[in-house]
């Protein structure tokens, strides 16, 4: 099992600048990516950005390319997302997740693939 725990959000006013960090424990070792993900009521799940466990290799979403980043400790125990120039649409729910390692596997995978493990989340609004 790989548990997951979110912290971080808060509310702030557009144009700012929030970190988010996700605590990363038990079999780590098994885990291939881990990736943040946001989900506001009445639509669908949507990747935010996410990075390979073992090469730290990132990837973004196309509206969190320029603002965002996603980055893990070198001791493998957290990964945190840094969001600047922050907007009113990027209010909702933030959460991190956990894809353990399957064959073929690429970064590029990590957008879409199915995850294993799941933290409850960290809410973050932005308003004036």
């Amino acid at each position: 099992q790989v548990r997951l725990v979110e912290s971080g959000g808060g509310l702030v006013q557009p144009g700012g600048s929030l970190r988010l960090s996700c605590a990363v424990s038990g079999r780590t070792g098994d885990v291939y990516g881990v990736g943040w993900f946001r989900q506001a009521p009445g639509k669908e799940r949507e990747s935010v950005a996410a990075i390979t466990w073992s090469g730290g290799i990132p990837s973004y979403a196309d509206f969190a390319k320029g603002r965002f980043t996603i980055s893990r400790d070198n001791g493998k125990t957290s990964t945190f997302l840094q969001m600047n120039s922050l907007k009113l649409g990027d209010t909702t729910l933030y959460h991190c997740d956990a894809v353990r390692w399957r064959l073929g596997m690429t970064p590029s995978d990590l957008a879409t693939t199915p995850y294993d493990y799941w933290g409850p989340g960290t809410q973050v609004t932005v308003s004036s």
